[in-house]
């Protein structure tokens, strides 16, 4: 996907673009409206089309990757006694540029697929360049020996001082790698979606 752009927090009313200072904190009406503009009342397809591409741009993906994700719940392909929404944000969640973004070596989801894609990120010792790569419980997610000698990455280290990342995650700050302990439910995911009307969405 192209740069993310503020304006999309703001035409769907939330951020999504995972950026500590993300636009919409300081002006949260949708661009290209005042503030007080009359709001048109949203149809069902609409609030369905809404909760979609919330979740679709928090993990910065194109369309086609997304109806995958979900459709792959919706046809029962994941044999889990979990429910849908737990499955669909588990497979997200899964995701190695996910897993970088939330130990902490990237701020943004968009910068993780960055450095996940130039070759810094080894899982389990081998490196892995691919974002959409799944990583799975007991996988040791590690910056590049050769990496963390460069200086942006030593500037994330000095950053990670103190940082607890993610409940289903752990840190090792000094040979800068994490472990997936476990995939998180949708709830610990922390993501305020609607997951009904997306599965709604794609029944039709």
């Amino acid at each position: 996907m192209k740069k993310f752009k503020c304006k999309i927090c703001r035409r769907l009313g939330q951020s999504v673009c995972s950026r500590a200072k993300c636009a919409i904190l300081r002006k949260s009406s949708p661009p290209g409206k005042e503030p007080n503009a009359r709001t048109k009342k949203i149809s069902e397809y609409g609030i369905q089309l809404r909760e979609k591409q919330k979740l679709r741009y928090s993990y910065n993906l194109s369309e086609k990757q997304f109806s995958k994700y979900v459709k792959g719940v919706l046809i029962g392909k994941r044999k889990i006694e979990v429910s849908a929404a737990d499955q669909l944000i588990g497979e997200l969640e899964s995701r190695l540029d996910n897993t970088v973004y939330r130990i902490g070596f990237a701020s943004t989801r968009l910068d993780a697929r960055q450095i996940v894609s130039h070759g810094h990120i080894m899982v389990n010792g081998k490196k892995v360049d691919i974002p959409s790569y799944k990583v799975k419980a007991g996988d040791e997610v590690q910056l590049k020996p050769a990496s963390v000698e460069k200086n942006k990455f030593q500037l994330v280290r000095e950053s990670l001082e103190g940082f607890i990342p993610s409940k289903w995650l752990s840190l090792d700050l000094k040979d800068m790698k994490g472990k997936v302990l476990r995939l998180p439910s949708s709830e610990e995911a922390n993501i305020a979606i609607e997951t009904s009307f997306i599965f709604e969405f794609y029944s039709k």
